[in-house]
């Protein structure tokens, strides 16, 4: 009888990097469900609006032949997915704000018409919508994720793994997620796996970065992935600053306890909340 995937436990860079920063920021965006909904909480903040709008633009084009991909102007595309985050949608309480974003997002996409490197070549698409496999039946794992871009390398017949990055800081040189993403390709496709690069939008720089085996990133991924389950089993998800919280967690603290306003559905069902700024009020000096 065939494993149920749907009773898997489902792993990916992003929850695997939920769980190393906080335990407890992991179950309220991966487990916790809204009571009013039964659907999983995501907090909408305008550098992931700025992030989803410049990766929807790029990946509208990954489907097209490469004659064809800057036919239309990129900054074209981006005016019609940036009304999908305008306003309160993408965490945007001011125009100001909203404006500096956009101009930002426009930049980024500027630089890579200017210069669209591997974006002109020839391009590898998995056959998938969201890319996944047993990572483990005997552990039950699946392991999922979505590659921002395959470049397709004619002279090795292998493929070039590129992940855009939209932020200010550069990725922990000990990040799994290139690793997984390699764990991914090779397993959802045919072509073997030449390298694997970050693209950094904002300088439009490309850093190739160096792969462990495919055997020793399955062996780190299973090592993250079996304390998940125990955490599961135990249903223990605390936070390593106790009951305080922490940056990655505290935001999702409050929406559970109701300062959140919820805006709507995110692609896969999740209830997408805003939470406006924290205020502090400045207690008047006692005459002594």
């Amino acid at each position: 009888m065939e494993q149920d995937k749907y009773e898997a436990l489902w792993l990916s860079h992003t929850k695997i990097q939920d769980y190393l920063k906080c335990p407890r920021a992991y179950y309220l965006k991966h487990i916790y469900r809204n009571p009013d909904t039964g659907n999983k909480i995501q907090l909408m903040q305008p550098p992931l609006a700025l992030g989803q709008a410049v990766h929807e633009v790029l990946e509208s084009i990954a489907d097209l032949p490469k004659e064809e991909r800057f036919k239309t102007s990129l900054l074209a595309k981006l005016k019609n997915v940036w009304e999908n985050v305008s306003g309160k949608k993408g965490g945007f309480f001011s125009d100001e704000v909203e404006n500096q974003y956009r101009r930002e997002a426009e930049e980024m996409l500027e630089a890579v018409m200017d210069k669209p490197g591997p974006l002109k070549r020839l391009a590898v698409k998995i056959n998938m919508e969201l890319p996944h496999y047993w990572l483990s039946k005997e552990d039950n794992f699946i392991l999922s994720g979505k590659i921002d871009w395959l470049e397709y390398l004619p002279e090795t017949d292998s493929v070039h793994i590129i992940d855009f990055k939209t932020g200010q800081v550069r990725n922990d040189e000990n990040s799994l997620q290139l690793p997984i993403y390699r764990l991914l390709v090779e397993n959802c496709q045919t072509w073997p796996v030449e390298k694997a690069s970050y693209w950094y939008l904002r300088h439009n720089k490309m850093e190739e970065k160096k792969l462990p085996s495919s055997e020793e990133a399955k062996k780190k991924v299973m090592k993250i992935g079996k304390k998940i389950k125990l955490s599961g089993q135990l249903n223990k998800f605390p936070c390593p600053e106790g009951e305080k919280g922490c940056r990655y967690c505290r935001s999702l603290e409050r929406i559970v306890d109701g300062e959140g306003e919820l805006i709507g559905q995110g692609k896969y069902g999740s209830d997408i909340f805003v939470l406006p700024k924290e205020t502090t009020t400045k207690k008047k000096a006692t005459l002594l």
